[in-house]
């Protein structure tokens, strides 16, 4: 190898290793640019979280002023019939073909509250 070639070789090493510097600089700067967009993404999606949960608090709070809150044995008996079981005295305990509703649950269920 003559000293012109490798002058030559050594010149190209050295463009190719500045345009690989290059590259690396301009996708280190996107990658800062996308962090920083994602702090500040993630920090209004916890605004955004702490929002709704306060929104979701008032409309409870409205919710309970309308309407008194159930007992512990009938939201019981709510889930039950949610999850597809009669819960009334007609038909206690058997399953609710299609999850059809019943008069007779929902009755015991939402019906005069003494």
């Amino acid at each position: 190898m003559d000293k012109k070639t490798l002058y030559d070789s050594f010149t190209q090493i050295e463009l190719d290793t500045d345009a690989t510097l290059h590259q690396i600089s301009e996708i280190k700067k996107e990658v800062e640019t996308l962090v920083e967009e994602n702090a500040t993404l993630r920090i209004e999606n916890q605004h955004l979280r702490d929002r709704l949960s306060d929104l979701e608090k008032q409309q409870r709070s409205d919710e309970e002023v309308v309407e008194p809150e159930m007992s512990k044995s009938r939201l019981n008996l709510e889930k039950l019939y949610e999850d597809g079981f009669h819960v009334c005295n007609v038909f206690y305990g058997s399953r609710r073909v299609n999850d059809e509703p019943c008069a007779f649950c929902l009755d015991v269920i939402y019906g005069e509250r003494r």
